[in-house]
């Protein structure tokens, strides 16, 4: 029996009217205790953004490391590596805005989520819903992130956040990888952005919570 499987795929970053306008290519290896490494590349092609991203959770979708290294413009940003704890998280970064710094945030336990930005780590959010409870809507603290920009282009950094995050149901749609199966997900925006924020709907599909639309 292999030690590990691997699996990898294209997700198209669209936009109403224009099409594509970036993509993302990912590989994922998981091994046999369940701990899994993401290796992806964004393009951003309207904003020339480019991230790599190195990303690592435990069998319990815990993080446990990453790497986020940032170029707009063609200019470098900035690159940080996290690692994470039973009591927080701490980031080394270099970035042009400020130089060489050394973060550290103690939490008072693992963080439950770290979200480096890839659309697929953002799929792999939907591991934290407790789906014994069904549907309805669930609040996440200590949940981390990279930036806390939409497209990810800050930073990176250590950034902090709680939400809210509801599980709408099983539903079939259709992607143009073919036809499936698929958890449907909101993440809601913070109360004080509720008015000017629209919920941030996914559909995750299997035991990899492979997002197949966002």
């Amino acid at each position: 029996m292999m030690p590990h499987r691997s699996y990898r795929g294209r997700i198209a970053y669209l936009r109403d009217g224009q099409g594509e306008r970036g993509r993302e290519t990912f590989n994922v290896t998981v091994h046999a205790d369940g701990t899994r490494t993401v290796r992806a590349f964004c393009e951003m092609d309207d904003i020339r953004l480019l991230r790599d991203t190195t990303y690592s959770v435990d069998g319990a979708w815990r993080p446990l490391d990453a790497f986020v290294r940032l170029m707009s413009q063609d200019r470098f940003v900035g690159s940080a590596w996290f690692r994470f704890d039973d009591q927080g998280v701490e980031c080394e970064s270099l970035t042009a805005l400020d130089g060489r710094v050394t973060q550290r945030q103690d939490m008072g336990r693992r963080p439950r989520l770290f979200v480096p930005h890839p659309l697929v780590c953002d799929g792999w959010q939907a591991s934290a819903f407790d789906y014994t409870r069904g549907p309805g809507v669930q609040h996440l603290d200590a949940c981390t992130d990279s930036s806390p920009r939409p497209d990810g282009g800050s930073g990176p950094a250590i950034g902090l956040a709680e939400k809210d995050l509801e599980y709408v149901g099983d539903e079939e749609i259709e992607v143009p990888a073919g036809r499936f199966r698929a958890r449907h997900l909101r993440i809601l925006p913070p109360k004080r952005d509720a008015a000017n924020w629209a919920p941030l709907e996914i559909w995750v599909a299997g035991e990899d919570f492979q997002l197949l639309r966002m």
